[in-house]
């Protein structure tokens, strides 16, 4: 089993929207996918269309009060699944930090499921903060994905997440996570500066960053106003071929790492 933090400490760079349709493009494939909205604005609940669902998050959970198996939910994907988020998860921020283990909640929450292998991936869609859930999540991640926006101020970004994952792995809460993708959204081919933020960005991260790229689409916006994935909602566009080339991408990736993994050192 593998934990896939999906983060980005500014808004607006689709990061919901990968982990969504990346998600939903894993199962898809055959995989069976947990997604977990750890984001108290719930955007990736509302995806789904379980926004009305109440004290169905992970709140409960992280603060040891209920087990985290019975938050799972099903959704019309086969083999995608959820556990929302709703506002409570803003108070969970509060609560955790005023704790020992204030770092390593998540980590402890999920043990279950990588005890069990309950599923093939999951899928931690984080909120737009340097916060508490953020940090919970790296510290229970086994890599990250970090979605960059082809803009101008794309590299800042990414130097602050580099940044965390340093401070999370010199607490001793995870010693072993890293940024193993970066992912460019919302590319626009009539631009220059989208060709040249890409550039610029494999220059600095080189194979970390991921040659599919997503482009800007108006499908990709309207999707979650439907409570639909790219996939039900225009699934011969473009947004839909870059995530199912997202995915298809991503496992390869997964293979050779594990490839490489299992290689004896000289």
């Amino acid at each position: 089993m593998k934990i896939v933090a999906i983060a980005n400490q500014k808004g607006g760079v689709g990061k919901t929207t990968t982990a969504v349709n990346l998600g939903c493009a894993l199962a898809k494939a055959g995989h069976r996918t947990l997604l977990i909205d750890l984001d108290p604005q719930a955007n990736a609940t509302s995806s789904f269309g379980l926004q009305e669902l109440a004290g169905e998050s992970l709140y409960g959970p992280l603060l040891g009060e209920e087990g985290i198996a019975q938050k799972v939910l099903p959704t019309r994907i086969e083999g995608m699944f959820l556990i929302p988020a709703d506002l409570d998860l803003a108070g969970a921020e509060i609560e955790i930090a005023r704790m020992d283990n204030h770092l390593t909640r998540l980590q402890q929450t999920l043990r279950p499921f990588r005890d069990e292998e309950t599923f093939e991936f999951i899928l931690l869609d984080c909120p737009p903060s340097l916060g508490i859930l953020m940090t919970n999540a790296l510290a229970a991640a086994d890599e990250l994905l970090a979605p960059i926006q082809c803009e101008f101020f794309a590299l800042e970004g990414l130097v602050k997440i580099v940044h965390v994952v340093e401070q999370v792995m010199n607490s001793g809460a995870n010693d072993s996570i890293e940024l193993t993708g970066i992912i460019m959204t919302m590319f626009d081919r009539r631009t220059n500066l989208s060709s040249q933020v890409v550039a610029e960005v494999r220059e600095h991260f080189g194979e970390r960053v991921y040659q599919t790229v997503i482009p800007r689409t108006v499908r990709l916006s309207e999707a979650p106003s439907f409570a639909k994935s790219i996939f039900e909602y225009a699934p011969g566009g473009s947004g839909a071929r870059a995530y199912a080339a997202l995915a298809q991408e991503f496992m390869r990736r997964q293979q050779t790492n594990a490839s490489a993994l299992s290689t004896p050192l000289a």
